[in-house]
C-alpha cells in the first residue's frame, strides 16, 4: 500500500507532466533557439550555502515551453517554482544568457516555505 506521502508526489508528478504534454512546444514558441541549459542552485530562504546545485540540459526539439521545477524540501506542500514567463521572455528576446530568481510559495507545517532557486540560463540561436 502506498503511503500518503508517496501517493501525494504521484499525483503531483502526474498533474505536472499532464501539463507538459498538453503545453505548447517551445521550438514553436521561439524558432531560433538551437541549445538551452539551465544551472539550477536552491538554498533556504537567505541562507549563504547553496543547498542543491545541478545542470538541466534541454532538449529544444521536443521540451514544452513550460518550465516547473518542484521545491526541493520534501515538507513543502503546494509549493515550486513556475518560471516559464520569464525564461520565455528571455529566450523570446534572443538572450545568451540570464538569469532568474524565485521564491517557493508554498507552505512546510503551516509556515512560508520561502526556498529560493536561482537559475542562469545559457541559450544559443541560429
Amino acid at each position: 500500500m502506498m503511503s500518503g506521502r508517496w501517493r501525494e508526489a504521484e499525483l503531483r508528478f502526474n498533474e505536472r507532466r499532464k501539463r507538459e504534454d498538453e503545453a505548447r512546444r517551445l521550438i514553436a514558441q521561439v524558432p531560433r533557439l538551437r541549445s538551452l541549459k539551465l544551472e539550477v542552485e536552491e538554498q533556504r530562504g537567505t541562507a549563504a550555502l547553496v543547498e542543491t546545485r545541478h545542470v538541466r540540459v534541454i532538449v529544444v526539439e521536443r521540451a514544452p515551453a513550460l518550465f516547473l521545477l518542484p521545491c526541493g524540501d520534501r515538507d513543502c506542500r503546494d509549493g515550486g517554482h513556475d518560471v516559464t514567463e520569464p525564461i520565455l521572455r528571455g529566450l523570446q528576446s534572443d538572450s545568451e544568457r540570464f538569469e532568474i530568481e524565485d521564491t517557493c510559495i508554498g507552505n512546510i507545517r503551516g509556515a512560508e516555505c520561502g526556498r529560493m532557486v536561482r537559475i542562469v540560463a545559457k541559450a544559443s540561436y541560429g
